[in-house]
């Protein structure tokens, strides 16, 4: 299956492999954790049991997911001792105590409250259990900001120097973690995962809607989902946005194969909307492009200069095919999600938000969008950083360990029919839990306090959940 093809090609496509499989799981958790904040304390405030509903519904996918995340994330950190580690020795004084800190400041955070948010509501009383929820929520968020500040300095290296042996050495750790690209790459990721977990959860209630259009939950969840693509949508737009503008000034060779600009434009660069890299001739052919646009997005300016890749050596070339498909990738589930919040937004305001099958059933083919444009944006991003690790200071060739082809090609092998058969099985059982309608809770009441217990069992008095949803 993979002769002819050498240990580093190997090893970054094993890399690829695994972390494609590690980064959709938290990205929706990150969305999800935040989520399920959210519904328990509406729940709290509102006492309407349909939210109570919705957050014992997606806990069980949260854990779900939260699980299989975790196993993939360390299956992927072997590969850094065993395929990378010379990258790991000369990188490891700084990248080796900021992923230490995630652990033990964020991964520790989120598992031990996990278990009090998933059993211990009737365990721990309401204040402690939104706590704990509140606190697995941030855990998340944290641990995502400890993980985007080592990606970035590996793009946008800064605070370091290097030493003889040619490891590099700690000197300003406030540069570091905050490297020129770590905000932006952090916005950019979090309001990306608000954006796949949304997506996720309003597709689950646009198939509940298409099944049932009365039932309170999925109307619930549904609402809840369009608001949020609406107002996040052009948020990440112009974050994104901001985040491209950030890779000009750091990194315009990926810019220049995102854009697919082979050749420099003294006058004003063209936006190519579509066409087909010719790598050999340098040029895209079939090009649908608009004069000068490019420009105006990238230096405000249509008559601006753009530098081509006619200005960077060829080794030092990222592969322009693949950012250049990428990244149009990305860009059109962006703008396809824009266009689906306007929808909703044109339905709500009708007052037909739940009376339009069309726009359930787009959104229920939307639903996995959010996994496609997070790695359509990491392959852009990272294949972008090539031909090296650390950018500008150490080549992927440079950070390979001694090891064989076929070794390699053995071990991801192994990798590929074991993640198809474990993943498969875990995505399966999500799907299965997404395509079961929520449950409507029993509540027993204190006769003075009102909704004491949820737990279901022999309820003093089950509350009508439809005649209370304030749609």
């Amino acid at each position: 299956m993979f002769d002819g093809m050498t240990a580093e090609l190997l090893a970054r496509i094993q890399f690829a492999f695994t972390v494609s499989f590690h980064i959709v799981f938290p990205a929706f958790s990150i969305g999800l954790a935040s989520y399920l904040a959210v519904l328990n304390a509406l729940w709290l405030w509102k006492k309407n049991p349909v939210y109570l509903s919705l957050f014992n519904y997606w806990k069980k996918i949260f854990a779900v997911a939260f699980g299989m995340g975790v196993v993939s994330g360390i299956v992927m950190s072997y590969q850094f001792g065993t395929n990378w580690s010379v990258f790991s020795d000369r990188a490891g004084p700084v990248i080796g105590p900021l992923m230490a800190y995630e652990i033990l400041s964020a991964f520790f955070l989120e598992a031990g409250f996990l278990g009090i948010m998933l059993f211990g509501r009737d365990r721990v009383g309401p204040g402690l259990h939104m706590f704990a929820t509140g606190m697995v929520a941030f855990g998340t968020l944290l641990s995502a900001t400890w993980i985007l500040s080592v990606n970035s300095w590996m793009h946008t290296p800064a605070g370091f120097s290097i030493a003889e042996n040619g490891q590099f050495v700690p000197e300003d750790w406030w540069a570091i973690v905050f490297n020129p690209s770590f905000p932006y790459r952090l916005l950019h990721m979090v309001l990306a995962a608000y954006l796949t977990t949304a997506f996720v959860v309003g597709a689950t209630g646009a198939l509940h809607l298409l099944r049932n259009r009365e039932n309170p939950r999925a109307r619930k969840m549904f609402s809840m989902a369009m608001w949020m693509a609406v107002i996040v949508t052009p948020l990440q737009i112009v974050a994104g946005d901001l985040h491209g503008l950030n890779t000009l000034e750091h990194q315009p060779a990926k810019v220049m194969a995102m854009e697919g600009h082979y050749d420099s434009y003294p006058e004003g660069g063209p936006l190519i909307l579509f066409g087909i890299p010719n790598e050999d001739e340098k040029r895209i052919d079939y090009a649908i492009e608009i004069p000068k646009l490019s420009s105006l997005i990238l230096k405000h300016d249509l008559n601006a200069p753009l530098d081509g890749l006619d200005t960077i050596p060829d080794d030092q070339e990222p592969p322009v095919a693949i950012v250049f498909y990428s990244f149009r990738v990305m860009i059109s589930i962006g703008f396809a999600m824009l266009a689906l919040g306007i929808w909703s937004l044109w339905r709500r305001w009708q007052g037909k938000l739940y009376e339009a099958p069309w726009l359930h059933r787009a959104m229920v083919a939307m639903g996995p969008s959010g996994f496609v444009a997070v790695l359509a944006g990491w392959i852009t991003t990272e294949v972008g950083r090539q031909p090296y690790t650390v950018y500008g200071y150490m080549r992927t060739s440079e950070s390979l360990a001694p090891i064989e082809a076929p070794a390699v090609a053995a071990s991801l092998t192994a990798f590929i029919i074991v993640y198809f058969f474990i993943f498969g099985a875990g995505t399966y059982y999500l799907l299965r839990l997404m395509g079961m309608p929520p449950k409507e809770v029993e509540i027993e009441l204190d006769p003075e306090d009102g909704p004491t217990r949820t737990s279901g069992i022999t309820p003093i008095q089950q509350l009508n959940s439809t005649a209370m949803v304030g749609e």
